[in-house]
């Protein structure tokens, strides 16, 4: 396929931009190197995408995508492809992701991200999907590893190196996100050290950031914390290893104030900042 358009964010910290704080940072246009938006949201277009237009005019908009459903084995939804094509087209973002899951099984969708075995066969799958997304939007889709509670006995390959093998056939880029890996050590044991090796630096395009919860002795995905140190540690690793990327914080329940997610920003601008120095000395 042809090589599609690449990702164009700034090597600066972001947030994760959600509705209630639409109108504050529309009216105070705080320093953000850039936002963050599920695509999902804007769909039905209306006053939401209007909203996103002004944000646009001020801001590079990176679009995430949380029901694609990459792993799925139905046929790719024609309907929320042209949708994800569409904004595209309205918003020109700076870079598309997905999740690399499957969410749907004999006509039902459900609402979650699933890990699958990473086994040559669903690699094939998969690449074909991304080929697909690829060609229909224009342009490059960065795919996040994901956070998982369970793994596979039958799997041929870590994550990594399915991750790494779909960015050389697809052309496709890397979201990695350091939090769903150390959830992931942490839960299933899964070796950091490795994943980081495995993946080729080129294909990281972004960095995710977030917090978790503890329930009943398991990490949990949940979006809804401040970054803990622990996380913090294996980014200045990640950071060392692969280098600067744009670096969002993800923030989707108990949402805090503005505030609170411009303090985490800029302790990630921070640690971009700190290597900088370094590598230039």
């Amino acid at each position: 396929m042809n090589q599609p358009a690449t990702n164009m964010l700034p090597d600066t910290a972001g947030i994760g931009l959600r509705a209630p704080h639409y109108r504050e940072v529309l009216d105070t246009l705080p320093k953000l190197g850039w936002v963050e938006v599920h695509n999902e949201n804007f769909f039905g277009g209306g006053a939401p995408l209007h909203t996103l237009l002004r944000v646009r005019e001020h801001y590079p908009v990176s679009l995430h995508g949380v029901g694609m459903g990459l792993a799925s084995t139905t046929p790719l939804d024609k309907e929320h492809l042209s949708a994800v094509a569409r904004l595209c087209a309205d918003v020109q973002p700076a870079a598309v992701s997905e999740h690399l899951c499957w969410n749907a099984a004999e006509g039902m969708v459900i609402n979650d991200l699933l890990p699958f075995p990473y086994t040559r066969e669903a690699l094939a799958h998969v690449a074909r999907r991304v080929d697909q997304v690829q060609e229909r939007i224009g342009r490059q889709l960065l795919v996040e590893n994901l956070s998982s509670y369970l793994s596979f006995s039958h799997s041929e390959m870590t994550e990594g190196e399915f991750l790494a093998e779909l960015t050389r056939r697809t052309g496709c880029g890397i979201l990695f996100d350091v939090e769903n890996l150390y959830v992931n050590m942490r839960n299933l044991g899964v070796d950091t050290e490795a994943f980081i090796k495995a993946i080729p630096a080129a294909a990281v395009k972004e960095y995710h950031l977030a917090g978790y919860s503890m329930r009943d002795g398991c990490l949990v995905d949940t979006h809804n914390h401040p970054i803990y140190p622990e996380v913090w540690e294996l980014y200045e690793s990640v950071l060392r290893q692969i280098g600067p990327r744009p670096t969002l914080i993800e923030w989707d329940s108990d949402i805090p104030a503005l505030s609170v997610l411009m303090g985490e920003a800029a302790k990630a601008q921070q640690r971009l900042g700190s290597l900088e120095v370094c590598d230039a000395a």
